[in-house]
């Protein structure tokens, strides 16, 4: 039987390629779900793929077979989604593979570490859709409850005109966390430090709020970190279609941690989303609401009344701690979709479109200009080497 022949009632079968940290998160997202069951782990470390078998098996699921290879996994397991939570530089490359298996295939973010094959993943996405195939990229904040309640004010445009939006993202990573494996902090395999690792569900959740990004004006350094070649901070202004403004901020050197945090202003109302939850919120009504000449002094908060509607999943088997309540909620998505026939909630082009506007921002904090996405989009700066820091505004080329 093929992908998309799978029945309503049918198990999808599973294969994990990536049995490190993010594999994990995938896999309890998966064993919340009975429309999913893990038949194959795929990674070219044996022991590692024994890990997560075992801890599969130790959490009441059937122990998935072990593969190092994508082809060695269709061969031997059955398989009709890949789950691809391996080290950014490999995502696309592996996409293919599975899209030309005629297999559902899920990516971690980002999409890859640049955007040299994103024409080539968009038409293979494009002509698998055809096929009843689904591709989705995760960036699972935006089936938060505050994301989709703010989702939903500015569909209905009760924010009235969004004028501008700060987005920060502060976090703390240790040194030992760069060290912990020779791909990361690297460009070739990370792609990037705190925008394109920890920051590019921010970003993603910034385009989805404001719309398509014209033009990026950054700055990137390396602060509190040895020996790790992407930048640990970045501070960027973004100019959108719309003509909204933002600012954009991200760090792995704010100890011990902070939170992400994202405010969205407009004309009729502003909301505040502080790590994930619903901080503030003041919208028009239907009716569109009483004006104030002077604004309400941070007043009028319906936050509570607005997250009414987008109630919290509570957990079924894990420990709430560790609950990918996210993820678990963007498989519900990406489940739906392949049932339905239908696009998943996040796409392909989504996920190009957050990358184009993290590319621009390394290439503008490269060159020391501001740059606009659609020439990056047009690969215009394929040949900038991109570098940390305001000791590297020169161009480079391959």
């Amino acid at each position: 039987m093929s992908t998309s022949e799978n029945t309503a009632s049918a198990a999808l079968n599973v294969a994990i390629a990536g049995c490190g940290v993010i594999g994990r998160t995938h896999a309890a997202s998966v064993l919340e779900l009975p429309e999913l069951h893990v038949t194959a782990l795929v990674d070219e470390i044996p022991e590692a793929a024994e890990s997560l078998a075992q801890w599969i098996e130790e959490n009441g699921a059937d122990r998935p077979a072990q593969f190092r290879t994508l082809s060695e996994a269709f061969a031997g397991a059955a398989v009709d989604v890949v789950i691809i939570a391996t080290p950014s530089g490999l995502h696309i490359q592996q996409a293919l593979e599975v899209l030309d298996a005629g297999k559902h295939v899920v990516i971690e973010k980002p999409l890859d570490v640049n955007l040299n094959r994103a024409d080539e993943i968009l038409a293979a996405a494009k002509a698998a859709a055809a096929k009843g195939q689904v591709a989705s990229v995760i960036s699972q904040h935006r089936f938060d409850p505050a994301s989709l309640a703010v989702d939903e004010a500015k569909r209905q445009g009760r924010f009235g005109r969004l004028t501008s939006a700060i987005a920060s993202v502060s976090w703390w990573r240790s040194q030992g966390y760069y060290d912990s494996g020779a791909w990361r902090g690297t460009w070739a395999m990370d792609g990037g430090g705190a925008v394109m690792n920890q920051g590019v569900h921010t970003v993603d959740l910034l385009l989805w709020f404001l719309g398509r990004p014209v033009e990026i004006s950054a700055k990137t350094a390396l602060l509190a970190h040895e020996g790790v070649e992407v930048e640990d901070t970045a501070v960027a202004t973004v100019t959108f279609e719309s003509g909204a403004l933002a600012v954009l901020h991200a760090t792995t050197a704010a100890y011990p941690g902070l939170t992400v945090r994202l405010q969205v202003m407009g004309s009729k109302g502003s909301a505040v989303i502080d790590n994930d939850k619903l901080e503030y919120f003041h919208a028009a009504d239907a009716a569109g609401g009483t004006e104030s000449a002077m604004g309400l002094m941070g007043g009028g908060n319906q936050a509570e009344a607005e997250l009414a509607r987008f109630p919290e999943e509570s957990p079924t088997t894990l420990d709430p701690t560790v609950y990918p309540a996210g993820h678990v909620r963007q498989y519900r998505d990406i489940v739906d979709a392949i049932r339905s026939g239908r696009p998943a909630g996040v796409t392909v082009q989504d996920a190009v479109t957050a990358l184009a506007t993290v590319r621009a921002l390394y290439v503008s904090a490269t060159l020391g200009k501001p740059v606009l996405i659609d020439d990056v989009l047009a690969g215009k700066y394929n040949d900038v080497q991109v570098r940390t820091g305001g000791n590297h505004l020169e161009q480079v080329t391959a």
